[in-house]
Parts: C-alpha cells; sequence; structure tokens
C-alpha cells in the first residue's frame, strides 16, 4: 500500500518519520515515565530540594552534561532486535530495569529499613541503572550517521554518569544519613 495524500507519495516521510522514531530512546522511557510519577514519593533526602543541595557545583555540571548525553545518544542508535546479542541486550536491560525499579519501591515503602538506611540501599537507586544502560549499549549495533557503533562508546559514557551519580548521592547520604 502506498501512502497517499493529496496526489503526493507519502512513503518516503512515513520511512523516514518510522526510522527516527524507533530507536534506542524508547528505552529511557519507562525510566522517565516511573521518575516522573514517584520521584515525589521517595524519602526527604531524594527530593531535589535536598539532593541538589551542598553538592559541588563541578560534579552537578559533570553529572547534567553525562546525563544529557546517556539520554540524547540512543536518539541517533536505531532499534533493531533481530540478532542473537540484542536478545542478550535485551534481557539485561530487563533485569536492570527490575533492580532499578525494586531499588526504588525500597526506598519508597520501607524507607526506615535496615537495607535503605545503609549506604548500599540508599545508592542503590544511582548504580543500578549501570544495568540497564549496559542493556541499551548491548542492543544498539550502529548510529544512523556514518560514524561506527562500538558498544564502548556508550557504555563508557553511562559509567562516567553512574560513577559522578554515585558520588553525587554517596554525598546527600554523608550528610543526611
Amino acid at each position: 500500500m502506498i501512502l497517499m495524500a493529496a496526489g503526493h507519495n507519502l512513503w518516503p516521510m512515513y520511512y523516514l518519520m518510522k526510522k527516527y522514531l524507533l530507536n534506542c530512546v524508547l528505552f529511557l522511557l519507562p525510566v522517565m515515565l516511573w521518575d516522573g510519577l514517584f520521584t515525589s514519593r521517595l524519602p526527604a533526602a531524594f527530593q531535589p530540594g535536598v539532593f541538589r543541595s551542598h553538592i559541588p557545583v563541578w560534579l552537578q555540571n559533570a553529572e547534567n552534561a553525562t546525563r544529557i548525553l546517556v539520554f540524547a545518544l540512543p536518539l541517533f542508535m536505531p532499534l533493531p532486535i533481530s540478532k542473537l546479542n540484542q536478545k542478550a541486550g535485551f534481557k539485561v536491560y530487563l533485569a536492570g530495569l527490575a533492580l532499578y525499579f525494586a531499588a526504588w519501591i525500597a526506598q519508597i515503602d520501607y524507607p526506615q529499613s535496615p537495607w535503605s538506611q545503609s549506604l548500599w540501599g540508599f545508592m542503590a537507586p544511582a548504580y543500578t541503572p549501570i544495568i540497564w544502560l549496559a542493556g541499551i549499549a548491548l542492543m544498539a549495533d550502529s548510529f544512523y550517521c556514518k560514524l561506527p557503533y562500538r558498544r564502548v562508546y556508550y557504555l563508557s559514557v553511562s559509567a562516567v554518569f553512574v560513577v559522578l551519580h554515585c558520588w553525587h548521592t554517596w554525598l546527600v547520604w554523608e550528610r543526611v544519613g
């Protein structure tokens, strides 16, 4: 079926839109939705007013710059899931997402538990993203542009982001924990 409107073939536009809308950023949508819906339910230490205060500006800027890269790069990574490593990447992504959500649920529903009060429990929402980010890196196999894709590119940016985010979270834990 050829897409037509007012005598014009819309197939090229449909193909272009489909190509650029079906990318790895779709894997970030559950995380963004989760964060948007549940951040306000986290304990006070995780609320923006507390979480962002007394953090060195250079750390905030570095963390935000790498966060932008981590969330922007998937826009340029097509979404094929046909190869074996991509299916394995999807499994890693799902496992990481489950752990990330569980880390949040522990903080929301059991904020006074020994786990949530411990350094590892408090920081779990900061370090578990490396798992689902690794899953995204494993699923992707190219960029839309002619640049060669290497998993290490996205993994490196993701690792730097997670290290900075963990450092930030550790500083908060030291201050309020």
